[in-house]
């Protein structure tokens, strides 16, 4: 049999198992362009809010409490059936933690939907009596930047190392425990203090977008049912560790393994699984530094780059940049147009809070996963240890007037 006959046989075959197939493969189709159509009028339905968070002149808890206000975040209502996630399109909230410089005025916010606001004020308020929640206009608005009088440099951070491994906490900078304030070192003051540097003209952005971790996975070991990468990778790198810490030694005639790990290792083990024993989030981090050109100023770009060094370690994990407004060489983008292309889809995605999705924000994103205690390390309100005088704050307490005031 020559190759014609061969060529000619593999054709039949085609034709004759297309009738099989092609509505199977048909049918995936339109199944997936319906998820899609259904969630992004679910998405395009829904009405969002942005809340100022202003914190009071000294804060005397520790970052502890806005742990808890993350476990709070941690909402999977919505995608309870198999109808409401795939017939009507609906998605689990996801909410945007952001630190934002304007000029100078620095900022806490908090975008969600509108139906939450309620709620998210209320835990807030849980946990930091006197401090001022209170919603605001949408602060990207304040900067087109399809005027070409901007510059713009931006980032979408990635982790150093896998997932389960943690990054350097609040619990590992001691502040757990209270302290006196002058004893104190917290690791978000550099990125606030930096912030407060900002000129007029200059605009420099955080964005920390989280939704809540769920089992979505496919169990390789079956057939049907879904696992937990996140646990199971943690689970692998543990196995791991206790691998590499066998050591061969003499016994009797012959030899055997026996654990011997260094301090380090066990270290590593012990801050995984106190990883895995919080509650998890899927999270995308941007950053963005906007300025009017004739004040740009490329030393900023190291600055916010270089603002989350703190929580790395080179025992455990860390953040670097990942997808980037800029080229190492020239030949990777030689018109100009990619770069360009990059720097918009970027600047609106930060402008929708988009990341898990893509109704109208650019391309799904690949996210990671933190715990509460590693949210609560990068987006917190410190205490007067940090002395960034553009950081509004509530300069006197609120308090009810006594009940027996003659009328």
């Amino acid at each position: 049999m020559n190759s014609f006959d061969i060529i000619q046989r593999l054709i039949e075959f085609l034709i004759l198992i297309l009738p099989i197939f092609l509505p199977i493969i048909l049918t995936v189709i339109l199944v997936n362009m319906w998820i899609n159509y259904a969630r992004n009028r679910f998405l395009a339905d829904q009405e969002y809010k942005i809340l100022r968070i202003v914190p009071p002149m000294d804060i005397f808890k520790t970052p502890l409490s806005m742990e808890l206000f993350m476990n709070a975040l941690s909402q999977t209502v919505g995608e309870a059936t198999p109808i409401d996630k795939y017939w009507k399109g609906k998605v689990r909230p996801w909410f945007s933690l952001e630190i934002a410089s304007n000029g100078g005025d620095v900022g806490f916010y908090v975008w969600t939907r509108k139906n939450m606001v309620g709620y998210l004020q209320s835990q807030i308020y849980a946990q930091y009596p006197g401090i001022e929640v209170f919603e605001v206009e949408d602060y990207t608005k304040n900067v087109d930047y399809n005027d070409s009088d901007y510059s713009i440099w931006a980032t979408e951070f990635e982790l150093t190392a896998p997932d389960p491994v943690p990054i350097k906490t609040y619990v590992d900078y001691g502040l757990d425990k209270a302290s006196e304030e002058e004893e104190k070192t917290d690791p978000i003051t550099p990125m606030l203090e930096f912030m407060g540097s900002i000129k007029q003209g200059e605009f420099v952005w955080l964005q920390i977008i989280v939704r809540s971790h769920k089992k979505e996975d496919k169990d390789p070991t079956k057939w049907f049912g879904l696992t937990d990468k996140w646990k199971d990778d943690a689970k692998d790198l543990i196995k791991k560790i206790r691998e590499d810490s066998m050591v061969e030694v003499e016994a009797g005639e012959g030899t055997t393994k026996v654990p011997l790990a260094t301090k380090g290792q066990i270290d590593k083990i012990n801050a995984i699984e106190r990883s895995i024993s919080k509650l998890p989030f899927d999270v995308g981090i941007r950053g963005m530094y906007v300025a009017e050109k004739d004040v740009f100023d490329p030393v900023n770009i190291a600055g916010l780059a270089g603002g989350f060094k703190q929580y790395s370690s080179s025992e455990l994990n860390g953040f670097k940049p990942g997808i980037k407004t800029g080229f190492d060489y020239w030949w990777e983008d030689p018109t100009g147009n990619k770069l360009k292309a990059i720097k918009q889809e970027i600047f609106e995605a930060y402008r929708e809070r988009g990341y898990f999705f893509r109704p109208f924000f650019g391309r799904k994103r690949k996210h990671f996963i933190l715990n509460s205690e590693e949210l609560a390390t990068i987006y917190h309100f410190p205490g007067s240890v940090s002395h960034t005088p553009s950081l509004q704050r509530v300069h006197s307490k609120k308090s009810e007037a006594p009940a027996d005031l003659p009328i």
